[in-house]
């Protein structure tokens, strides 16, 4: 016993992994492998098939002919004014519309906690706008914001057509997201916040702490693997935004997004290399956002070990 005890505590101190953990993560690797193979087998063909397109100069409207050009489309895009407006005004309407929605979401998730009676209903209620399908809900926001016929458009002045002009049309677009997706944001977060035991709360009351200190010290803490998923899907979600943008702007006064950009290139100019190119370029950064997302908060995440391995 002593034995084994002494030899816990060596691998601990040269920081080797014990078989025990070497067992679990064995089982654990076994447990998803089946769901990975099945990944792999659905969209390994399209995004290789994707990439070969992208290295090929070829047209639908000209299906026989096809160069192969390595990566000239690559530049293309990254040369391009449009890729870049683009991208930014992507990247700027996810950084808003997620902050906004994990704010709302924390709070949303604390009431629907901590609510006694009426629990179901509310927690019912909240989650009506994300069972709602994107493109009736973008079309709601649409008629809404039409002047004349739009009951939020006959609150501002005459003249005023929000969907004409570029930072109304995003501020309508971050305003359709949030709406539409902080019930997701919400649903995930309580079930971090349902991980929080009661008993060290009131303790924490007992000692005299707030409410926003037992917030800021107690609660967002034991969330974080909550949080981290919440923020990760949300940010993946939101960066491939499409449905909103074509519905309430068809990308007018430059509100393109990267996911329209490809679409207008796939099936508008049916250039099969340069939308390709953006493909690829849209997987690269989604790859990257949760590159990212795992690597800076790996040791909040669900099943990692304090030395990050």
């Amino acid at each position: 016993m002593e034995r084994s005890e002494t030899s816990s505590k060596r691998a601990k101190r040269s920081g080797e992994v014990s078989e025990g953990k070497k067992q679990e993560r064995r089982l654990a690797y076994w447990l998803i492998a089946p769901a990975v193979i099945l990944m792999l087998v659905v969209t390994a063909y399209p995004i290789v098939y994707a990439f070969w397109l992208s290295l090929n100069k070829s047209s639908l409207s000209a299906p026989g002919e096809r160069e192969f050009t390595w990566f000239s489309n690559y530049g293309t895009v990254l040369s391009s004014n449009y890729w870049w407006t683009a991208f930014f005004v992507t990247l700027g309407i996810t950084v808003v519309s997620v902050a906004i929605e994990l704010v709302l979401g924390m709070a949303i998730a604390i009431v629907m906690h901590r609510t006694i009676f009426g629990r179901g209903v509310i927690r019912t209620v909240v989650l009506i706008p994300y069972g709602i399908v994107t493109v009736a809900a973008a079309f709601s926001w649409y008629y809404a914001w039409t002047p004349g016929t739009g009951y939020l458009a006959n609150l501002l002045p005459d003249g005023s057509a929000p969907l004409t002009q570029q930072w109304p049309s995003l501020a309508i677009i971050v305003l359709a997201e949030v709406w539409k997706t902080t019930p997701f944001m919400a649903l995930l977060l309580l079930a971090g916040l349902a991980l929080v035991p009661d008993e060290l709360l009131k303790a924490a009351e007992v000692d005299g702490a707030g409410a926003w200190t037992r917030l800021r010290r107690i609660i967002i803490p034991m969330m974080k693997p909550a949080i981290l998923v919440a923020l990760l899907f949300r940010t993946l979600d939101a960066f491939r935004i499409f449905d909103n943008i074509y519905v309430l702007t068809a990308g007018n006064n430059n509100t393109y997004s990267v996911s329209m950009l490809g679409y207008d290139n796939l099936f508008k100019a049916f250039n099969l290399g340069v939308g390709s190119a953006i493909s690829i370029l849209i997987f690269v950064c989604v790859a990257i956002i949760a590159f990212i997302f795992i690597k800076g908060f790996g040791t909040a995440a669900p099943g990692s070990d304090n030395e990050g391995r």
